[in-house]
């Protein structure tokens, strides 16, 4: 049976785990590997490594990182960042990734996301859009940590993504990025009456209430955090955590109403 799935996303920038609001200010919180094996002990759904730098700079991917995070990792494992051509996401999964996760990538050149689906298959090709609220009104989608702008509609470029062989979509929110307010529900609407394929959404779950409430109201659905699972209490303190199987379990069958 089909179940929500509730994934943890990490950022890495230098080698570094760090945590970011709006997309802005990177704060170093500690070493990857060890959240990859804490991840493990706490039995998470799936998990995702974002390099934020590595598309930005216009650098490969680290190759050597992701093989040691995959090797480590006893989940799914999507990794995103600096991945521009079929061969590099080949190399990826040959190292033991699931999903490759694609953003300004496949703004700039949408066929990759047909190109690497035809080769690995679309169930692999993950597709990141990084959606920012315009000044008078609507959605923008922005690429290279919110820096740029793709003049496009978000919706009308998932539904594109999709037709050219996207498995799944990811919405990620920078307003709501690290501030812990809560997922943005209009925003998710939108695109879950639009689209078929699998849909995840990230930016702004602050307490496991968060995560409920979106699975309540949309179902299947990936539920993405990264604060939430990096930082604990009021003073943000760095504690990586996950609900305990039961916990969890719990949470998904109220909502779910099992």
């Amino acid at each position: 049976m089909l179940r929500p799935r509730i994934i943890p996303c990490l950022l890495v920038s230098n080698k570094g785990l760090v945590k970011t609001v709006n997309f802005k200010n990177p704060k170093y919180v500690g070493d990857p590997i060890n959240a990859v094996r804490i991840f493990n002990e706490k039995e998470s759904d799936e998990l995702t490594i974002l390099d934020i730098d590595a598309s930005r700079l216009n650098k490969e991917p680290d190759y050597k990182s992701i093989e040691y995070w995959a090797s480590e990792c006893r989940m799914p494992l999507c990794y995103g960042g600096g991945i521009k051509t079929v061969e590099q996401a080949q190399r990826i999964f040959s190292l033991g990734v699931e999903k490759i996760a694609l953003s300004s990538e496949a703004v700039r050149n949408p066929e990759i996301i047909t190109q690497i689906a035809e080769r690995v298959g679309r169930q692999s090709v993950v597709v990141v859009l990084d959606v920012k609220k315009k000044l008078f009104g609507g959605h923008e989608l922005v690429t290279h940590n919110a820096t740029k702008s793709a003049k496009q509609n978000p919706l009308d470029f998932a539904i594109q993504a999709v037709k050219l062989g996207a498995g799944e979509i990811v919405i990620n929110s920078v307003d709501l990025d690290g501030t812990m307010k809560g997922y943005d529900l209009d925003l998710i609407r939108k695109f879950k009456s639009s689209i078929s394929t699998p849909l995840t959404v990230l930016g702004g779950a602050g307490k496991l209430d968060d995560i409920e409430s979106v699975i309540k109201e949309f179902g299947i659905i990936g539920a993405s955090a990264g604060s939430l699972f990096v930082f604990k209490g009021v003073y943000r303190a760095v504690l990586i955590n996950y609900p305990d199987p039961e916990t969890k379990d719990s949470m998904v069958s109220r909502a779910m109403n099992y």
